[in-house]
């Protein structure tokens, strides 16, 4: 089952179940896809958005929620962090499982050796290569410096 019909089974079945704050926030998901097609149909043409798409969208709307969880625990608005909490959880449903630290460190020294990388200037090959491959499956804006501190290692950085 693709991504999109996962979201609006979840959808219909959060309607039947009342379930108000699961359902604003499958909405949210829905919006921000059918958004994606909207700026995607630029062109004239009808244009579906890949699981990938989809995968990058959860993604950020996750880092964003984190985000400003962050910023309403330090401004001590407590309810308002677990609310987006609360959404977290939920986007985090249809994401595939987190990577553990060893198997990124591993993914990237794989992405280097794959893609011939030998020095910093091969970083965005190394990335593409990760994205392509773990969408949804790691922190790229963590990646990043494993991967610089991987082409580094032979000291020319």
């Amino acid at each position: 089952m693709d991504m999109r019909t996962r979201v609006n089974t979840a959808l219909k079945q959060a309607m039947k179940d009342r379930a108000a704050s699961r359902l604003a926030t499958l909405r949210l998901i829905n919006a921000a896809i059918k958004d994606k097609e909207i700026a995607a149909r630029g062109d004239g043409e009808e244009i579906v958005v890949a699981d990938d798409d989809v995968l990058a969208i959860l993604s950020k709307m996750t880092k964003q929620r984190n985000e400003s969880a962050r910023a309403y625990e330090e401004g001590g608005r407590l309810d308002l962090a677990e609310r987006e909490l609360e959404e977290i959880a939920i986007i985090e449903e249809f994401l595939p499982k987190q990577l553990a630290d060893s198997e990124v460190v591993e993914a990237v020294r794989a992405a280097v050796t794959q893609t011939g990388a030998n020095s910093i200037r091969d970083m965005g090959k190394v990335m593409g290569a990760l994205k392509a491959k773990y969408t949804g499956q790691m922190d790229f804006g963590k990646v990043g410096p494993l991967v610089k501190d991987q082409l580094c290692s032979g000291g020319d950085c």
